[in-house]
């Protein structure tokens, strides 16, 4: 797992809008599917702002490979594509924008169907299309971007059965796509970005708003196309 220091933009801005956005995506996506568990692992927690909706009486733990985005005596730096876990440990297991930092693929994620206990659910996003590639992704240590197919077949490739396959942040797509277009020519001019792009206040509020349609439009339906894909899978 090539996850760098740099990658976990969440760290240094875990306000920006996006990181907000996706925490309550994630919950219109996936929070059905966590159940009353009694064992939850996150991995990849340095991402917290997205999965504060996962905490409560169960036991949780976590893992990442940045130190930076743990917190003493409650999480464990290490890799997932070594999981200092035995098998069948937990009921759900976490990974929110991991896979993609992962290489092996396969790798990660038999060991995150290894941890999962027969019945346990395997909650999961990754970013879209391999087209949206930038130098972010360089700097993000990402190794592959995902469609909704793609990451399905890599779920039941490691013997899961995926209950939901969906994308997020359909609203503010074309602003994706903008954004995307802008950095690739500041790229090959030189004046690409070093991190997030700076969105000003009404941008973001725009921004927010659209992704609180997709919240409420992903509590009863999938949508066809976003920058993120959300799954959910069942260990049988």
């Amino acid at each position: 797992m090539t996850a760098t220091q740099q990658g976990s933009s969440s760290i240094e801005q875990p306000d920006y809008w996006w990181y907000r956005a996706r925490a309550d995506l994630l919950h219109a996506a996936l929070g059905s599917y966590l159940g009353t568990p009694q064992r939850v692992l996150d991995v990849g927690s340095a991402d917290g702002p997205s999965v504060g909706w996962m905490r409560g009486a169960h036991d949780r733990f976590t893992i990442d490979v940045d130190p930076r985005g743990l917190v003493a005596g409650e999480g464990v730096c290490a890799s997932a594509l070594a999981l200092p876990f035995a098998e069948a440990t937990f009921d759900v297991v976490a990974a929110f924008d991991v896979l993609e930092h992962c290489e092996p693929e396969h790798t990660a994620m038999a060991e995150l169907v290894r941890v999962l206990r027969p019945g346990g659910r395997l909650l999961m996003s990754v970013p879209a299309y391999e087209w949206a590639w930038t130098d972010h992704d360089v700097r993000a240590g990402h190794h592959r971007r995902y469609t909704r197919p793609r990451l399905v077949s890599a779920v039941e490739r490691g013997g899961l059965d995926v209950l939901r396959a969906t994308y997020g942040f359909s609203g503010v797509f074309p602003f994706f796509v903008a954004e995307r277009a802008l950095r690739r020519v500041r790229q090959s001019s030189g004046a690409a970005p070093q991190g997030l792009t700076p969105v000003p206040a009404p941008l973001e509020r725009l921004l927010l708003g659209l992704a609180g349609v997709d919240a409420r439009l992903l509590a009863d339906r999938d949508l066809p196309f976003g920058s993120s894909v959300f799954l959910a899978a069942v260990k049988p």
